[in-house]
C-alpha cells in the first residue's frame, strides 16, 4: 500500500471494464458540510515508526459497545474507544506480519482492511496481503518491487473482539489468483484493497480490486470484483459475481488448482479499488467512495461517490472533495496529498458501521510531501458529510 504502488495500480486499471451507468440523474448527493478534524497523527501518537494511516478505515462495536478500528499499517494495531470521537491508538499487536519467505504461507505484508463480527467477539477480518518476491532472494527474476509483486486476499479471525487474531494452520485464502507468484513476473498481479463488508439479510458483500490475467480459456478483466458470502468467517464460501451468478471462487492456487480458473464481471465505474460502501437507513441505496486521477470519467484528482440500488449497476461518478491523490504523480503535490476515503456514521444501527443516514463522517488520511517524496508524516482526518437519496 506504498505510495509508488497505489500509482501503479490505478495505471493498471484504468482501462478496467465497467457496468453501464444507468441514465438520468443521480441517485444521490454528497456535501461536505464541515472543516476537517484530526483522529489520529503520526508519527506523535504513534506507539513506533510503522503506526500511520495506510488503509481506509474500518470499524465495529465490541460486546461491551467499544468502537474497535482498523486503518494503520502491516503491524496491525487497533484504535480503541467509548465512541468514534474517543479513538486512541493500543499498542499491543492484533496481527503481526512474518515477512516470510515462502509465499505459500501467505505471511509476508498484511494489512486487516475488513471486518465483520455479530457479537462483539468472534471477529472475521479480510485481510490484504502482499507478497514482496523482490524482498526474498532468488524469489524474483525481476529487479522492481511492482514486477515482483503478488497480492492475495486472506482471512483471520478473532476470538476476544479483535484483541488479537488468529492465522489458521492452513492459509485461508478468500481470493487468489489461479497461479503461483512466481508466474507473470513483470507486473502487479492478484487480488487486494477488499472494501469493508456491508450486510444485506443473509448475505455479507465485499469490493475487491483485481489486476486481472490472461490465462487460455480464463482471461480476467481489471477491475472490482462484488463477493458475496453466506458466512465471512468461512473463506471458502466467498464468491464473486460473473454476470449471472455468485458463483466465481478463487482458491488457494499453492493448494489445488482447477483446471479452468473461474473469472469475475467487474462491477461499476472504478478506477481502482473501493474506499468504502455503505447503504442508506431507509431508502436502501448502496454508496461508494473512492479516489481517482484526473483523467476520463474524472475532471479533477480527489474523491469520488458513485450509487446503487443492487451493488451492480452504479451510477454516474461525482467529486466529493478535490485534491491530489496516491494515484498522482508526487512531484506536483504541493506538499499534500489524500488517500484512503471512508464512510461511516456514529449513529449507524449496525455492529459494523456498514449504514448511514442522513449524515456521515468522510475519513481519510493526508500525506505530506517533500518535493517528490511522500514521506510518513500522515494525519487521519474526518469531516462530516450531508447524504441524500432520491427515490
Amino acid at each position: 500500500m506504498r505510495a509508488p504502488a497505489a500509482l501503479a495500480l490505478a495505471v493498471a486499471l484504468l482501462g478496467a471494464p465497467a457496468t453501464a451507468e444507468p441514465a438520468g440523474p443521480p441517485l444521490s448527493s454528497l456535501t461536505l458540510v464541515g472543516p476537517p478534524t484530526t483522529m489520529f497523527r503520526a508519527p506523535r501518537d504513534a506507539c513506533d515508526g510503522v503506526d500511520l494511516p495506510d488503509a481506509p478505515l474500518r470499524a465495529f462495536r465490541d460486546a461491551g459497545g467499544s468502537v474497535v478500528a482498523f486503518g494503520l499499517h502491516h503491524r496491525n494495531r487497533a484504535l480503541r474507544g467509548p465512541d468514534l470521537d474517543r479513538l486512541k491508538i493500543d499498542c499491543a499487536v492484533v496481527l503481526e506480519s512474518g515477512h516470510k519467505a515462502d509465499p505459500a504461507l501467505y505471511d509476508d505484508r498484511s494489512w486487516i482492511t475488513a471486518t465483520w463480527t455479530e457479537d462483539g467477539r468472534a471477529v472475521a477480518a479480510l485481510v490484504h496481503h502482499e507478497y514482496h518476491a523482490d524482498a526474498h532472494p532468488g524469489r524474483c527474476r525481476e529487479q522492481t518491487m511492482m514486477a515482483c509483486w503478488y497480492n492475495t486476499v486472506t482471512l483471520v479471525a478473532s476470538a476476544d473482539g479483535g484483541r488479537s487474531f488468529r492465522r489458521p494452520e492452513l492459509p485461508a485464502v478468500v481470493a487468489g489468483a489461479p497461479f503461483t507468484q512466481d508466474v507473470g513476473q513483470t507486473r502487479h498481479r492478484g487480488f487486494f484493497n477488499p472494501s469493508n463488508i456491508i450486510g444485506d439479510g443473509r448475505w455479507r458483500y465485499a469490493l475487491v480490486a483485481t489486476t486481472g490475467w490472461d490465462r487460455p480459456g480464463s482471461d480476467q478483466p481489471a477491475g472490482v470484483c462484488l463477493f458475496r458470502s453466506d458466512d465471512p468467517a468461512d473463506p471458502r464460501r466467498w464468491r464473486a459475481w460473473t454476470g449471472g451468478g455468485f458463483t466465481a471462487a478463487f482458491p488457494d492456487p499453492y493448494r489445488g488448482r482447477a483446471k479452468l480458473a473461474d473469472t469475475c464481471r467487474p462491477v461499476g465505474p472504478f478506477p481502482g479499488p473501493v474506499g468504502a460502501v455503505v447503504r442508506q437507513r431507509g431508502s436502501g441505496a448502496y454508496v461508494a467512495v473512492f479516489m481517482a486521477a484526473a483523467g476520463g470519467a474524472f475532471p479533477q484528482s480527489g474523491f469520488y461517490w458513485t450509487s446503487s440500488r443492487d451493488l451492480v449497476t452504479w451510477d454516474r461518478p461525482r467529486l466529493l472533495l478535490a485534491g491530489t491523490t496516491l494515484y498522482d504523480d508526487p512531484c506536483g503535490t504541493k506538499g499534500e496529498i489524500i488517500a484512503y476515503p471512508s464512510l461511516i456514521d456514529p449513529a449507524a444501527s449496525g455492529r459494523n458501521f456498514d449504514d448511514v443516514g442522513e449524515r456521515a463522517l468522510l475519513t481519510y488520511a493526508t500525506i505530506r510531501t517533500e518535493g517528490c517524496t511522500v514521506t510518513a508524516e500522515r494525519d487521519l482526518v474526518r469531516r462530516p458529510v450531508a447524504i441524500k437519496v432520491w427515490p
